[in-house]
């Protein structure tokens, strides 16, 4: 693994690259942010990479060269495409090698907001990522008079192995808001022993914090002024793609409401909310009608260590002000999969029986890559997320969403897939169903050509887990009738929590499927999902 610093500056934001043939260079090269100076990986010499703008209906050939020193790829986040030009080395092509062009080129069958990074090593984190919008071929469903894309994302002085070997050695290295006897969250003595057991702090919400992070929009920093300019009585849409390698931001825009008219690329009904959780890897699509002559977009992260943030202003330089960070939330007994509404509540480590394996399936395979195990999860996707279940405003969940084009299939499950996220914390290993990567990896899931599968995400672990699914859509199983449940390409599965999505198996190839939160994946919680071609037959 290179650790060189060689390399022209890489230039913050990014320009526009359209067309039906379109040159993309990853190189390296140094970066500096608010003063913090840090080696950087770029696309066409920019982090965030260019926006690569396509309408839907075009054929496209992206020629992408490397000029690192190690392997690199991209994978085209959210599209659909055959399945080796998805970009996942191991899995979908070979990656592409020092000094190599690689053509990646298919149809573009679909509209909306999306985007791209790397899938080699922890290149993400080092700036190897950018936006991808898709134009429709007909008419936009909403009106709309301009539009802006917020990327989110993070800038870490230290390199991606640095922090992943600082998070095997201690989980809770960049937690620098740890629980102590002297602290004044509200917690009961009980509460703190009872973490204290299961050797964990309430307050561990995100792996890696603020501690280290400079949050970004646009690749740039809080204090580096991003200014989206608007004219008075114009209708915005923000394109929101959360590029993060680990961060949950929860979005708001004080004093001004949002209606929410996509999440990740596909058109839902609007709904109005004053904030929202994105997770690693999502995108919404929101419109705004500003009155006021400035307003602050403020990404927080979700442990609240940190913010991106932009101005939304019709007057250059003009600023709105920025609230302070909110109080950091804290893990509950309902993020461990317990008080919900179970007989006598009693919450003694004897009623949890945190660490029992045989609360487990038989087909998880335990051993020390698990080391906790959620009680009792539970459908949530009602929960706005963590930090946003007490606010007085309106939060978007998963359970608002809704298909605006019915889904072509709504045909009946034929089968259920449950699958368990597990982890061990303090080893930092991580798992789809006590299995890592890389045992798993002779072992895909199967799906027969074009089978309507219910897949059941359950989280035994007390982190939330943005799971994405590589080259289909699935449906969130959210309350809605299957004509109109909300397509997505992933999903948060909160701490404690069980989701259920269907999937019509008709991509045929072998797709990543995997947590996106990037420490995640690269310690295990990755699996390859095998769709046999229509010929094979079932």
């Amino acid at each position: 693994m290179h650790r060189g610093h060689g390399g022209s500056p890489i230039r913050v934001g990014f320009d526009q690259v359209s067309g039906a043939v379109i040159d993309l260079a990853v190189g390296e090269g140094p970066r500096i942010v608010q003063g913090r100076k840090g080696h950087g990986i770029a696309v066409n010499g920019s982090v965030p990479g260019p926006l690569v703008r396509l309408n839907e209906g075009q054929n496209v050939r992206l020629n992408v060269t490397n000029h690192l020193a190690e392997d690199t790829s991209i994978h085209w986040h959210g599209l659909l495409l055959p399945f080796q030009m998805d970009g996942v080395p191991g899995i979908s092509f070979p990656g592409i090698k020092p000094g190599q062009t690689f053509s990646y080129e298919f149809p573009i069958r679909q509209s909306g907001t999306y985007w791209y990074h790397s899938h080699s090593g922890l290149q993400e984190q080092q700036g190897h990522y950018g936006p991808l919008i898709i134009d429709p071929a007909g008419a936009e469903p909403h009106e709309y008079d301009r539009e802006f894309i917020l990327l989110l994302s993070e800038f870490t002085p230290l390199h991606p192995h640095t922090i992943m070997e600082r998070l095997r050695k201690g989980e809770g290295y960049f937690n620098y808001q740890q629980t102590s006897w002297s602290d004044d969250y509200k917690l009961s003595a009980e509460d703190r022993r009872m973490w204290a057991q299961m050797r964990m702090p309430a307050t561990d919400i995100a792996d890696v914090t603020g501690s280290t992070y400079t949050y970004l929009a646009n690749g740039r920093g809080p204090e580096e002024g991003l200014e989206y300019l608007f004219a008075p009585g114009e209708r915005i849409r923000l394109r929101i793609i959360n590029g993060s390698a680990m961060t949950f931001f929860n979005v708001r825009i004080p004093g001004l409401a949002m209606t929410v008219i996509a999440a990740d690329g596909q058109i839902v009904k609007p709904v109005q909310v004053d904030e929202f959780q994105i997770g690693a890897a999502e995108t919404y699509d929101v419109i705004v009608e500003p009155r006021a002559e400035s307003y602050a977009i403020v990404a927080e992260s979700m442990d609240r260590s940190g913010m991106a943030l932009a101005m939304l202003t019709s007057r250059a330089g003009a600023r709105a002000p920025v609230p302070a960070l909110r109080k950091p939330p804290l893990l509950d007994m309902g993020d461990m999969g317990m008080n919900h509404g179970a007989e006598g509540g009693s919450h003694s480590m004897d009623g949890m029986k945190m660490r029992d394996p045989l609360l487990l399936p038989p087909d998880v395979e335990v051993g020390p890559g698990i080391d906790m195990v959620s009680m009792n999860p539970v459908d949530k996707l009602g929960d706005p997320g963590l930090g946003l279940r007490d606010v007085e405003h309106r939060v978007l969940t998963y359970k608002m969403l809704s298909a605006l084009e019915p889904n072509r299939d709504t045909r009946e499950p034929s089968r259920l897939l449950e699958l368990h996220l597990t982890g061990n914390m303090e080893r930092y290993m991580w798992s789809f169903d006590g299995k890592m990567y890389s045992a798993v990896s002779d072992h895909p899931i199967r799906f027969a050509w074009n089978e309507r599968v219910r897949v059941k995400l359950v989280n035994n672990t007390m982190m939330a887990h943005p799971i994405h699914l590589h080259g289909m859509f699935f449906e969130l199983v959210n309350g809605e009738d299957a004509a109109h449940q909300p397509r997505k390409n992933i999903v948060i599965v909160q701490p404690g929590a069980s989701v259920q999505f269907d999937l019509t198996a008709n991509e045929p190839g072998d797709w990543a499927f995997h947590c996106h939160l990037l420490y995640h994946m690269h310690g295990g919680m990755m699996q390859i999902v095998t769709v046999m071609a229509p010929e094979s037959g079932t």
